[in-house]
């Protein structure tokens, strides 16, 4: 029993050896910031489309899928929306390898393990996205499909407890929408920067980019967790929305287009605090 020990306790350390080693490479900090770009871009274009469409200047408010289409229309848009494509996939690189190497730090209790298991689901919903990118910039794009958000509802109420189990998932993404509102107000995002890199003027507009950027994006989490818990309690898929469903809403609300513009602001506000991780997070062993 004694040598069996042993030698799992040698294979971890070599396995956690690896892992270290895979975590500092030089090509995952690269592909990271080149993630953290392609993903600002996103919410950059996202947040400028529903504020054109708050002001009255055409168009309306969608998610990400729609400010992919729209990348897409421009000049050489189909090249660009292909580098934001490879982008996410980078992204999503980075994500699993923060999960399975550890490569912030965040240890093996429950809390660490809980946020290690977040970074995989990120990195499946980013892998969705860039999937979606590719099929954009190919032309397999299917219009009039249900949104992913009503799609996967549907899928999980058709087994047994699946509404409760939506129910959960609404709860979740309602939590982690109050813990990016928390993030913000709190700036808990500057620990990850290098901000000793920064001038003083460049560090202040991280802050209140980052802070307005992260309790917009709660602030859209709150709303697509409630439609979860709706569209559960009502057994009725086609209310789950995602991030242009949570958009259209405020828009409907009394002062509507100006809640709109502020969070479609807070959106853009986010998008370009990821550039700014882009350029100063650390990551691994920088």
């Amino acid at each position: 029993m004694g040598q069996t020990g042993s030698a799992i306790e040698d294979v971890k350390d070599a396995a956690d050896e690896v892992a270290e080693k895979v975590g500092k490479h030089p090509w995952v900090e690269r592909l990271a910031r080149f993630g953290y770009a392609a993903k600002g871009v996103v919410y950059i274009v996202v947040g400028a489309i529903a504020t054109q469409a708050a002001l009255g200047m055409g168009g309306e408010a969608t998610g990400t899928q729609g400010a992919m289409r729209s990348i897409a229309r421009q000049p050489f848009g189909r090249i660009m929306l292909g580098i934001v494509a490879f982008g996410l996939v980078a992204y999503v690189i980075w994500r699993w390898v923060q999960a399975i190497t550890d490569a912030d730090d965040k240890g093996t209790k429950a809390k660490g393990i809980a946020l290690r298991l977040g970074y995989t689901g990120s990195g499946l919903i980013y892998a969705g996205l860039a999937y979606s990118a590719a099929r954009i910039v190919f032309g397999a794009e299917e219009d009039g499909k249900p949104s992913a958000a009503e799609s996967w509802t549907a899928s999980v109420m058709e087994y047994p407890y699946g509404n409760w189990l939506v129910v959960l998932a609404g709860l979740s993404v309602m939590s982690y929408g109050l813990y990016q509102c928390y993030k913000g107000y709190a700036a808990k995002f500057r620990k990850r920067l290098k901000i000793g890199e920064m001038s003083e003027r460049a560090v202040l507009w991280a802050t209140r980019g980052g802070r307005f950027g992260f309790i917009a994006r709660g602030v859209v989490f709150l709303i697509v967790g409630g439609f979860l818990i709706q569209a559960a309690l009502h057994y009725d898929s086609s209310e789950a929305k995602g991030l242009d469903g949570a958009l259209q809403v405020l828009i409907q609300q009394s002062y509507g287009k100006w809640l709109l513009c502020l969070v479609a602001l807070g959106l853009v506000a986010y998008g370009l605090y990821m550039l700014v991780e882009a350029r100063y997070r650390r990551i691994a062993g920088s």
